[in-house]
Parts: structure tokens; sequence; C-alpha cells
């Protein structure tokens, strides 16, 4: 799982290296100073690069200065006309570009971990930029100070304070396991760039590394369950660290108005979580951004109960390992040995055997998970929501349609709320067309293939500070919606007064024989598709080869997975009209298994007219024209069928009803399109091999693996079907 600071700081070191672009020329020369900008998450760095004829070639050096770095060297410069190419070992970056005729500019763009930066050199200076440390440090005042806990542990906080506002202040507050102040007092953190719009709108800005993480004392522990019969000042949880740390604040903190709003994404969204619980008087509205909320169902790690392999070992590879003593320094990243993940995986063989090569026992919570295969008290007491009742503040819940870590955590933690407390509970959802944290990110004009016509994330910044400005300020904003949501398809926002919406009628899409899919059920007998199962081919979760999990997979096109034979697809006929589909999906599936036990993934797929135009002013890897979108996708974990916290196996052979939920969407399946399920029964290296045999599967060993027949019935008694409300006309 890949947390927002961990891609912030990524993102970070790739921007600065961004710099070191050697063969900026000086008339009809490479040689000499040249200038540059780029908009790195939604902050613009500026970039000097200062390059050098040698001997042998060129070499060169560059500066940040808005992030404090000056004349580092570049580890590689070479310059053939026109190309020019330059690499920084530090950070695992490859630069790429080429000169013009008149050496004024260099084109080109950075790539590192699978993503694109582009960046264009001149010879002129370029001003610093309205987010840039260098201006904020005008604005802003900061100061790194320890908040004593009840228990006398101090956790790390810094605190930004507009130097010129005269009137009381609202507090913005974000609690965060991943490192807030890397850079060290003297320097401005990424968040107070990204946000950067709360500088100008007058807001004090306070970050807090959690107990055990790195500045802050303590012992960290993942996901820290809450106490609910507290004793003594001993019993401590994250809701206990906010209310201590707001307590303080308020208390002393100059200039303050009283009132504190809590946000955080990912990470962050789960402690915002826990500052609804039993909340301070003085916090006003929480913001929690695609929360981690339920790890075992269907957040980051598992969902129903199979296990994300990818994200996890990722993940906790480095950010799971114990901190000693306080710190401003991370673990490194896992330096893959292949830049395959899916053959890398394979080659792995049983998933305990990463243990053993490559994570020993220092790594607690992955040693945790492994020892609760099931859905037992220690996952049960890691889940905010039953917790989230007598909830004060106003709430503001946050999601994206194609996140890939934490889709679950923001629709069902609206739900929490909504279903546990009285309707004077001001409690409102946005749900935007994003991967994980993007709303907050650069621009949200797309994912992978697919644009939106619109840059999303712009009407999501109105939206946040008007929430935070009523609530905080007291200003008269425009009411927000009980639900703000952006349907794809026909790409635009609508507000609704639930959700899910009311005005919707229950339908069911039924898999028929002959690869079709209708509305209307299968009037046959005894109906089936059979395939063979391999869990030494495994199907893979996206096309082609990558290392870093890729967040477009949400929204991929899924003609790869149709060329295989373990892949069952069922497609309606061409649309006559505009189908809108919004709240929850429930697959329905009659199936059979040589096995003792199966995954089992169902995907919701638009698949474009064959003669959809591809715009070439778009960044496409492929051609639009019958595009199979992926619109939503789950797996689910066959033993679990009945029981999360009791798992059973398949009786082989034996025709059985496995139905589970998908996560909701918000869909139009424009008139011309088709609608397309698929399923299978893997989904690699995302989700982790079933071996198809009834064993615990953190501990069983290669021999396990085995291949199964499966069958999906499709006739009158076995109606396989995925269960859909659709959206009725305004």
């Amino acid at each position: 799982m890949k947390k927002l600071s961990e891609i912030s700081r990524i993102i970070l070191l790739a921007s600065v290296c961004l710099v070191s672009l050697p063969g900026m020329l000086t008339g009809q020369t490479i040689e000499g100073n040249w200038y540059g900008k780029a908009d790195v998450g939604g902050m613009v760095l500026r970039l000097t690069v200062h390059v050098k004829a040698e001997a042998n070639g060129f070499s060169s050096t560059w500066d940040s200065p808005d992030q404090g770095a000056f004349d580092i060297p570049s580890t590689t410069t070479t310059f053939a006309f026109p190309e020019f190419t330059f690499t920084h070992a530090g950070t695992g970056f490859r630069y790429s570009g080429t000169v013009d005729a008149e050496y004024n500019t260099i084109t080109g763009d950075l790539e590192q971990a699978g993503r694109k930066f582009p960046i264009i050199f001149g010879k002129t200076p370029i001003a610093a930029a309205p987010n840039s440390p260098e201006t904020l440090k005008q604005k802003y005042s900061k100061q790194e100070v320890y908040i004593t806990m009840r228990d006398g542990i101090k956790l790390f906080t810094s605190i930004y304070t507009p130097k010129e506002e005269k009137a009381p202040l609202p507090i913005l507050f974000d609690r965060t396991p991943y490192d807030i102040e890397p850079g060290g007092p003297d320097n401005f953190n990424f968040f107070v760039q990204l946000y950067s719009r709360y500088a100008d709108g007058g807001y004090i800005l306070v970050f807090q590394d959690v107990r055990g993480r790195y500045m802050s004392e303590g012992k960290f522990e993942d996901i820290r369950p809450i106490i609910p019969d507290k004793k003594s000042n001993k019993d401590i949880d994250e809701s206990t660290d906010t209310w201590d740390t707001v307590d303080w604040l308020v208390k002393n903190v100059k200039n303050n108005n009283g009132n504190v709003g809590i946000f955080g994404i990912s990470y962050p969204g789960f402690y915002s979580t826990m500052g609804l619980i039993n909340a301070h008087p003085a916090v006003k509205a929480v913001s929690p951004q695609a929360p981690v909320t339920a790890w075992f169902l269907g957040d980051d790690f598992h969902h129903n109960g199979a296990f994300f392999l990818h994200d996890c070992f990722s993940f906790y590879y480095s950010n799971g390992r114990a901190f000693h003593s306080p710190t401003r320094s991370g673990f490194p990243r896992f330096t893959w040995p292949d830049p395959d993940s899916y053959k890398f995986f394979l080659d792995i063989g049983a998933v305990k055997n990463l243990a053993t090569k490559y994570l020993g026992d220092s790594i607690q919570f992955w040693n945790d998970a492994f020892a609760h295969p099931n859905y037992d008290s220690f996952w049960k007491a890691r889940d905010p929501r039953q917790y989230l009742k007598n909830v004060k503040p106003a709430v503001m819940t946050v999601g994206g349609w194609f996140d890939a870590e934490d889709l679950y955590g923001a629709l069902h933690t609206y739900e929490a709320i909504e279903k546990q407390n009285p309707s004077s509970t001001v409690n409102t959802l946005v749900m935007g067309p994003w991967s994980h944290g993007q709303w907050a990110f650069g621009q949200g004009t797309n994912l992978g293939n697919i644009y939106w016509g619109i840059d999303a994330n712009m009407k999501f910044a109105e939206i946040e500070k008007g929430f935070f400005d009523h609530y905080l300020k007291g200003e008269a904003t425009a009411p927000l919606a009980e639900a703000t949501i952006f349907v794809t398809g026909s790409n635009e926002w609508r507000e609704f007064g639930t959700w899910p919406p009311k005005n919707v009628t229950g339908k069911s899409i039924y898999l028929l024989p002959g690869e079709k899919a209708s509305f209307e059920p299968a009037a046959v007998k005894a109906s089936f598709d059979e395939y063979v199962s391999d869990p030494k081919h495994p199907v893979p979760y996206t096309d082609g080869v990558h290392t870093d999990r890729t967040s477009e997979y949400m929204d991929d096109d899924q003609r790869f997975a149709s060329t295989r034979p373990d892949v069952m697809e069922y497609q309606t006929g061409v649309l006559q009209e505009d189908i809108t589909l919004t709240g929850p999906l429930t697959a329905d599936l009659f199936v059979s298994t040589t096995g003792t036990d199966a995954d089992y993934v169902v995907k919701l797929i638009d698949v474009f007219p064959p003669d959809t135009e591809t715009p070439d002013s778009l960044d496409l890897k492929v051609p639009l024209g019958g595009y199979e979108m992926l619109v939503r996708g789950e797996v689910f974990r066959g033993k679990y069928r009945n029981s999360f916290e009791k798992p059973e196996p398949f009786v082989p052979g034996k025709i059985t009803e496995v139905k589970y939920s998908l996560p909701d969407i918000a869909h139009t399946f424009k008139k011309g399109h088709r609608i397309m399920i698929q399923v299978q029964n893997s989904w690699f290296p995302l989700v982790d091999r079933n071996p198809q045999k009834f064993v615990d599967i953190y501990t069983c060993s290669d021999s396990d693996f085995q291949k199964s027949t499966q069958r999906i019935y499709h006739d009158a008694d076995h109606p396989s079907r995925l269960n859909v409300t659709v959206l009725g006309r305004p």
C-alpha cells in the first residue's frame, strides 16, 4: 500500500532532480545556466541547471531554490545534438530531452517509478511561485514543539502561523505517521505548499507525527484500536492523543479563535476519523479523506478476506519497521530485483516465502496479519466505525471512485455516521473521479486513458475550503449537498439528497449462455461455462510490465483479460439509451470447483463503440475504439462465503452460491456502448494466489497450489448475475 506521504516524498525527490538537466545551451553551446519549472503534485518548483563541457563530454550541477538544494551533481550527463539525457542514481530517475535548433530550449520528460514529469528549460530566470517556500516564509512563521499526552509521552508537532493576520484564526490539524517535517526546522513541509490556499485564507496549520513515528515519542501501533472503557491515563488511543493535542493548541497557540478542523488523506484520514470519536469541544469540522477503515473487509490489505499482496509487501517493507529513537529519516523503499512485479511475486512462490527471504521477523504488523487469517477480534477492534456515534463535529468524507487503496473506507465511514447518528448531525459525502488522494495533488483531468473533460480538482478545492470556512470561521458559504458526486461516463458533478440516491430501480444483469448478458434472466436449463484455473499462471490485474502497482488499473482497458481462456466475459447488446448506475453492486454467482477453495473476481466494464475517436491531443496508450473500461472490480475469497469469522471449504463439484458486495459506483453507460461483466479466479499480483485448496494460505507451501476446474452457471435455476440500481431521470 503506497500512502500519500510516501508518494509525495518520491515526487519531491523526483522534482528536485528535474533540475539536473544538462545540455542547456548558451548561443550554440550547451554550457551555461538554464532555468525551468516543474508542476509536481500541485507545487511549482523552480529548477536551475549549470552545465559545463569536459574533455570527455559534459557535467552538470543543479539548484532547487524552492527546496533549499544547491550545487547538486548529476550522476551522468550526456549530450549528442539534439538528444540529451541525464540520470541521478540516488532517486532512480532518467531524463530524456531534445534541444531545439537555436539552442534556446530543451523539452523533455523525467521518468521515475512509472511517472512522467514534463519540463522545458530556457535562459530566463523564473520568479518564485505563490506556494513556494520562499513566498510562504514571508507569510508564515513556523515553530516545532513537543506536546505532552496524558500518559507523559511527547508528540512532535509543527505549527505554521500567519504573520500579518490580526483577527483570531481557526486551526487546521493533520496527524500523520509519515514524517511530517523531514527537512528540519528551517524548511517548510510539503503539505504547507500543497494547501497554500489556506495561507491566503487565514488559517493556522498544524501537523503532527503520531505516537511512535519519526520525531514523536512512544510506541507506534498500526490502526490502534479504540479503548472504549478507559480506566486511567495509561489507557490511550488515537482519540485521546487527538483530544490532548487539540486541548494544548487552543490554550497555547497565539491568536487562535478556539475552532479546530481536522483533515487528512489515507492513513491521516484514519486519524481524522479518530478525531471524531469523543471529540474535543473545540473540534468543529472533520474531513476524513480516503480514510483507512477496515483492513480485512475492504481497505488496503484485504478485500473480502483476500490478501492484497503487492500493496502490503511494498508498504510494509519500509513503513512497517519500528523506530527506536526520534528521527527525521525513514527506511529505504524496496529495491525490486526484477522490473516485472508479476514475475517477482510468482517466482517467490507461497506468500510465506516473502518473510523468509526479505522481511524476517522485523515487521510486526505483517506477522500480526498472518497470525490472524480470519476476521477475528484483532481485526474487529481496528475498525473504527462501531465508535462513530454521538458525533458532534460537522463531517465531510471524501473519496475517489478509482481509489485503489481506500475506496471502501470513504463510502463506509460516511455510511456508519449516517446510520448511527441523528439526522441533525452534519454528515456529507464527496466522491470524485480520482485515484488515491488525486484530489489534493495536481490536476484531476484524467486517470490513465480516461479523461473527464474538466479538472475535477478545481471544484473540490472550492468545496473543501467552503466547508472549513463555514464551520471554523462562520462564513456564510453555500450549503454543501448531502452527497456531491461525480458521475463518470456522463462526466458531470451532481448533487443528491441521500447516498445512495432514492430515485432508483433495482435490476439485475444476468449472465447468459454464449458470452451474453441481459437485464432478462435465462430460460434454459443446465447451462454453464467451464474452464481451468491454474495458480501457476494467474490472471494479471493489468496489462504490461510494471514494478509498482499502478493506480490506472482501476479504469484500465480490459481487452488483455478477454484473451485469457480462464476469464469468462458476458456482454449486453448495444445500449439504445443511456443507463446510469448508482450505489452498491452485488455479485450473485452460482459456481462449482473441483478444489476446496477459490477466489472470485467480478468486473463491471463499459465497452466503448468500435468507432470511438482517439484524440491526438490526449496522452493515450491504446486506441479508444472498443476500449473496455473497468468501472468496478472486486475480489472475494470463497471460503468466507458464509462467514468471515469461520471459513468453510467448498464441496468439490457441488453447485454453490457465492454472493458479495462490490463498492458503490456512479457511472453512465452511454447509448451505443455495451455493458460487460468479466469473471475470473485470480488478479495477480494485486491479490495473492489462492492455492484452490482449503488451507491457511499464509502458512501453506508451494506444493499446496493446484489446478482446478471452475464452472460458472447461468440457467433458470442458477441465475448468476450482478445486482445493480438504475438511477431514474431527474
